[in-house]
């Protein structure tokens, strides 16, 4: 069903670590972007977490199943963004289960999110240890080697990930950030060569586009709601759009247009997703902030 609440506003946003830091003329600035609803808790998953909570009260639980219990709400915890929660439980869980590969994935991302890059390589690889085909084991573990400024080597794991889905727009687009930091040129024409397995049905091809030239910033903001049929795809594809934008505009060097953008990737409260979490990271280091 198409929504109503679909709609193209003009948001003044000002830059507000700009304007602390610098008088440069990015530091306030009106863009024009699409909006949408944040998304609210999902009530199923809060629903879920009060069951699970409740079978973990049950003294006759074999130490596997209380294992797959905690890695099942740390979960959901992660799914709504309660991160600390998430976390505890997945320690948990993996102290009761040491092969559980998954929650290795789960735990190496926090670790990453957290800034703590050693630990977080440690959790991909004992995850791609205990799992060789976990593909996004190698997503994540390139994503923790391109914040911990390995770029080279984070090109490996996202051509690694990218050689099992060719088509997929979003591994073009990390293994592009990756080679970024190495050669731009190179990463460039690299980009170029990838795209040509795109699928343009699928509207994440529209990334790519825009990365090339292809496809004014405009053009790409004015297709945001096309296909779209409920607020949730909506708000998805808007924290998808605004997380690249922000890097596009990172990588031109304007922070403070960059910085907006990760803000209103993470306004969308889609927790689940990657450019979601990784927006929040991107703010960090903007901003300075260090774990303690």
């Amino acid at each position: 069903m198409k929504l109503t609440s679909i709609f193209f506003l003009p948001l003044l946003v000002i830059g507000l670590l700009g304007c602390q830091s610098s008088p440069d003329k990015d530091a306030q600035h009106v863009i024009n972007v699409p909006l949408s609803v944040p998304l609210a808790s999902n009530f199923s998953n809060e629903l879920a977490i009060a069951r699970y909570s409740e079978f973990l009260l049950a003294s006759d639980l074999q130490q596997e199943q209380r294992a797959q219990l905690f890695y099942n709400r740390g979960m959901l915890y992660d799914s709504l963004g309660l991160t600390t929660l998430a976390r505890i439980d997945f320690n948990r869980a993996v102290k009761m289960k040491p092969d559980l590969a998954e929650v290795y994935n789960f735990l190496g991302i926090h670790h990453t999110l957290l800034q703590e890059y050693g630990q977080a390589y440690d959790m991909f690889d004992t995850l791609l240890e205990l799992d060789e085909s976990h593909e996004y084991g190698y997503l994540n573990r390139g994503i923790a080697l391109y914040y911990g400024d390995r770029p080279a080597l984070a090109s490996q794991d996202f051509s690694t990930f990218l050689a099992r889905a060719p088509e997929d727009a979003y591994r073009m687009m990390w293994l592009y950030l990756a080679q970024e930091k190495v050669d731009p040129l190179k990463a460039k024409e690299q980009l170029r060569s990838n795209s040509s397995a795109l699928e343009p049905q699928q509207w994440s091809s529209q990334l790519v586009q825009l990365y090339l030239g292809q496809l004014s910033e405009g053009q790409f903001l004015q297709q945001l709601g096309e296909g779209i049929s409920s607020q949730q795809e909506y708000a998805e594809r808007l924290c998808e759009a605004y997380f690249y934008l922000g890097k596009l505009y990172q990588s031109r060097g304007k922070q403070a247009v960059a910085i907006d953008f990760f803000k209103l990737a993470l306004a969308t409260n889609v927790y689940e997703f990657v450019e979601h979490k990784y927006a929040r990271l991107e703010l960090d280091l903007l901003a300075g902030n260090a774990p303690s």
